[in-house]
């Protein structure tokens, strides 16, 4: 695993981390990518799971209902993020079904908006060949992380609903298009020492 732009994570305040979602793995790798403590957000519905309810209850987890409002979900959140403290959320909505970053769902925004916070952008790739949907257990996969320049609450102010979709959007394709071109380069100099090594002297 391979983390770039850690010098983007905000030192303080509350701070909306948006990733694209690609495996269950995603909180956890995103959490470890971070020095400073993290909150996401999860389907409500996933914590009846014992062994994985018990895994997002340990890493902050924060119960969203899904079917409704959920606003109990919606209110804690903006309660961490007002106490100053980083909340993930996969604006995607789901795991994605191919690897590639999908459409954003604008429901980050009113977050973003009342709680007058920075938004972080953040790419995952290889998480999704670690563990896609159609796989019931993960395997090893290189994995690389990228965070993107923070968007500020007075940069958000400039925006419509909108226009802050479509650059959060624009902003996560980015930090993954660094990650997958990142993690195609690691693979290519780790076979480029595997052929130096086997050529005889």
């Amino acid at each position: 695993m391979r983390v770039r732009g850690r010098r983007f994570e905000p030192a303080d305040g509350g701070v909306l981390v948006l990733s694209n979602h690609q495996s269950y793995l995603d909180p956890m790798l995103v959490g470890v990518s971070l020095d400073r403590r993290l909150n996401y957000l999860a389907r409500k519905t996933l914590f009846n799971f014992p062994p994985l309810g018990w895994l997002i209850s340990s890493l902050n987890g924060i119960p969203l209902d899904r079917e409704g409002l959920g606003l109990s979900g919606v209110k804690e959140t903006l309660r961490r993020l007002k106490r100053g403290e980083m909340v993930l959320v996969f604006p995607e909505g789901t795991r994605c079904r191919d690897g590639e970053v999908g459409s954003l769902k604008p429901g980050f925004v009113a977050l973003a908006r009342r709680g007058r916070v920075q938004l972080l952008p953040v790419g995952i790739d290889g998480a999704f060949d670690a563990w896609p949907r159609s796989r019931a257990f993960p395997t090893p996969s290189a994995i690389n992380i990228e965070l993107g320049e923070p968007i500020s609450p007075g940069e958000i102010r400039q925006f419509s609903d909108d226009e802050l979709v479509a650059e959060v959007e624009r902003r996560i394709r980015c930090c993954h298009a660094r990650a997958r071109m990142g993690k195609r380069h690691a693979a290519g100099s780790r076979g480029l020492a595997a052929k130096s090594e086997s050529r005889p002297d």
